[in-house]
Parts: C-alpha cells; structure tokens; sequence
C-alpha cells in the first residue's frame, strides 16, 4: 500500500503510531483552515493526552511558531470518517492496514526483538559503568593500606605527581608514559581512566583522587585521576632504566662525563 501521509512511530516501543494533525488536515483535503477545522473536530468528544497531544514547531514557510497535533490512530481514523468523502474514507483504510499491519505477530514479535536489545545495551553500560567504579574503589582500598617498613615510611612524602610531571623528567609526554606502562602490564584503561593492576596498586605507588567538574549538560560530574607517590616515581624510574630510559637530568650528566 502506498503511503498516503507519515505515520510515526517507534519501532524500539510498543507506544502506538501516531499522525501529524496538519497533514491529515491536508491529506483530506479540507478547505477549512487547520486552526479552526481542528477545534472543530475536538467537539465530537476527543480529549488532550488521550486522543492527541499538542505540540510548537517552527513553520518552514513563515519561520512562525505554529501549533500541530500528534493524533493516535484511532482519532485519525474517526476524523476520516466524519469527513464523509472519498478521500477520507481512502485515509481510513489506509490507517487499518497500518494498524493491522502493526498489530501482525510478526511485528510485535520484531518490536518485542528491538526493544530486547535496547534494554541489553542499557545493562551492558550500566555493568561497565559498575565495574570501573569496583575497579577503582579496589585501587583506592590497596593504597589506604598501612606499609610497616622502613623503606615506606621514608618515603612517605605527602607530595604526588602527575604522570605528566614524571614524564617530563624524561623529556616525554604523559601519554607516552601511560602507554608505556600500560605494555609493561603495570596498568590497564577502563572508562577513560588509568587503573594499577592489584599486585601494583598494593604497593603503594599510586594515590587516586577525585576532580569535580560542570559538564555540557549543565551537571556536576566527578572524575577520578591517578597520581604518583615518591615510592612511584621510583618504581617507574627503576623501571625504564632497565630498559636503558633515563631521565634527561642524567642523560645529560653522562653525556658530560663523556
């Protein structure tokens, strides 16, 4: 059957088509103005919210706010039949093969598929999102543990560094470090943000904390970073030496010596 006017709808829901008030208007082909026609059709006992509901666009010809109706397929379908022409009786077919088009077992089968989906991709995020906030508390929880040796207790310094300020010391770039541990299997991503693997984040070398920040959508966010203890940033020189990286600070003493 060929479209005779646009029917909305949604195939992720099972809330029914609905059709645009103007362009039924149109489709009928009634000579009343819609704002007067309209109203009209209201008095044979329509309601707001049940039969229609009213929405503002913008008019693509006059630029000005009009007013237009999204009626369900029900309402269309008597306003065909008030009409009394060829023309809406053409109409009210053309919404029953719709609606038993919708109403088929095979589209509430395809519909009730669609919105299986949508809702597993919902959990799917919700479960990642979870994850994440488990995989950071569990950093959080192995840096706030008590270190008994000495060696910890020296270097509890209460200052923390950025990766950046680290990578600095070698004349690089954060993303170069974050990279660079990330292949050493010293830390992973998840969400965005850099996480020690547990028998790293057991250690001591890290310390995470929390930024608040206003986001686009005009909310309060959090967001959490890791940074770097002194016993880190020892860690971390220990091991790019292994692998023959030091910091510019002796590169260039050697290359004095030389």
């Amino acid at each position: 059957m060929n479209a005779l006017i646009k029917v909305q709808f949604d195939e992720t829901s099972d809330t029914m088509p609905t059709i645009s008030g103007r362009e039924l208007h149109q489709a009928l082909e009634v000579t009343t103005p819609y704002r007067i026609w309209f109203p009209r059709m209201c008095e044979y006992g329509f309601s707001e919210s049940k039969d229609y509901t009213p929405y503002i666009f913008v008019h693509p010809q006059n630029k000005q706010e009009t007013t237009d109706h999204n009626l369900s397929l029900d309402m269309a379908k008597e306003l065909c039949m008030i009409q009394r022409t060829v023309k809406g009786k053409e109409c009210r077919e053309y919404f029953l093969e719709i609606e038993r088009r919708w109403n088929s077992p095979e589209a509430v089968m395809a519909r009730a598929l669609k919105m299986a989906d949508v809702k597993l991709l919902e959990a799917t995020q919700k479960i990642q999102v979870l994850e994440t906030t488990v995989n950071v508390q569990k950093q959080q929880i192995a840096e706030l543990q008590p270190k008994a040796s000495y060696y910890d207790l020296v270097l509890n310094c209460p200052d923390l560094l950025s990766t950046t300020e680290i990578a600095k010391d070698y004349g690089k770039s954060a993303v170069w470090l974050n990279n660079y541990l990330y292949s050493k299997g010293i830390q992973y991503k998840q969400s965005g943000i850099w996480i020690l693997y547990q028998k790293y984040a057991e250690q001591g070398y890290s310390s995470t904390k929390t930024h608040n920040y206003n986001g686009k959508d005009g909310y309060q966010h959090c967001k959490q970073h890791t940074y770097w203890t002194q016993k880190g940033r020892l860690f971390i020189y220990d091991t790019l030496k292994k692998d023959g990286i030091l910091p510019t600070i002796e590169k260039e003493y050697q290359d004095g010596e030389r």
